[in-house]
């Protein structure tokens, strides 16, 4: 299962050297953690500096936009 890390930093105005000092990682510290297999301690960490809950690491973005894969165009989708 893939973190969401990059999205949540982006989504709250910050970048990976500026999330990564909140953290206490270096910026390359961060980036082996989100690629790797980070333990419950550090994704406690990363969820505590980002203000959200471990599960949003992980859960993906609620949009109704989605890209077409032929043609790049971005559609929005409504519920009716």
């Amino acid at each position: 299962m893939k973190l969401r890390v990059k999205e949540i930093i982006k989504e709250k105005g910050l970048t990976m050297i500026e999330a990564s000092e909140k953290m206490g990682f270096s910026r390359v510290g961060l980036y082996k953690h989100i690629n790797g297999n980070p333990t419950i301690e550090i994704l406690q960490k990363i969820a505590s500096a980002l203000n959200v809950e471990i599960v949003e690491l992980f859960e993906p973005a609620q949009t109704n936009e989605f890209t077409c894969p032929n043609c790049g165009t971005k559609l929005h989708v409504s519920k009716k």
